[in-house]
């Protein structure tokens, strides 16, 4: 099994996205990433450090301002159209897991359905997401608890559940308006980046995830 499994074969990423761009480490650094059924390299993804993380911080910081002043519902229909494009690429995506985290590929096949369900679930809970009115200890005056995006997220995922993981938390926070920078373990990326491209073609804008 290899990238030739694959019916798609640009969602095998091989460089790192921040900025709106697919790119290398400004360093040329690379890590390898080795498939652990066969201890064989499977390829490399770019070894990033400060300078690509400060950039990627600066242009989530500029897409907040869009991306939390659209409606709800505008979010929603993207996440959800992530969502769908997960489970339309199923498959390739399962072969991905396998290949590098070393799950059999029916439990793999299973991990994206569970990933998918998670953008499905937050792109609807974010709709619904409603403040509160508390009673007042004092007669002249009342409590209103407003719901609101706090900002750029950064979110740390683990090798065991590349792709769930991710979804479980960029999920929610795209839904609430937040926009979020995803470090992968270095151990599973090209389950993140494969995410990274097919939220690209969802329509989520640059800079948002």
């Amino acid at each position: 099994m290899g990238s030739e499994s694959l019916k798609r074969k640009e969602l095998w990423k091989r460089q790192a996205f921040w900025s709106g761009a697919w790119r290398d480490a400004v360093s040329g650094k690379t890590i390898r990433v080795i498939d652990p059924a066969t201890e064989e390299i499977l390829g490399t993804v770019p070894s990033l450090g400060k300078i690509e993380t400060l950039e990627a911080i600066e242009t989530s910081k500029k897409a907040f301002v869009d991306w939390s002043s659209r409606p709800a519902k505008e979010r929603s229909l993207l996440i959800r159209n992530w969502s769908d494009l997960m489970q339309k690429n199923r498959e390739d995506l399962a072969v991905l897991m396998t290949l590098e985290q070393g799950k059999p590929l029916n439990e793999a096949r299973g991990e994206i359905d569970y990933a998918s369900s998670f953008l499905e679930w937050f792109a609807e809970e974010g709709k619904r997401t409603y403040g509160d009115i508390v009673p007042s200890h004092r007669t002249d005056s009342k409590i209103e608890v407003l719901k609101q995006p706090v900002g750029v997220c950064g979110i740390l995922t683990p090798w065991n559940f590349p792709s769930s993981m991710i979804t479980r938390k960029a999920g929610a926070a795209l839904a609430a308006g937040c926009t979020v920078i995803s470090k992968p373990s270095e151990l599973t990326p090209f389950s993140a980046l494969a995410l990274v491209a097919l939220a690209r073609e969802a329509g989520i804008p640059d800079g948002v995830f």
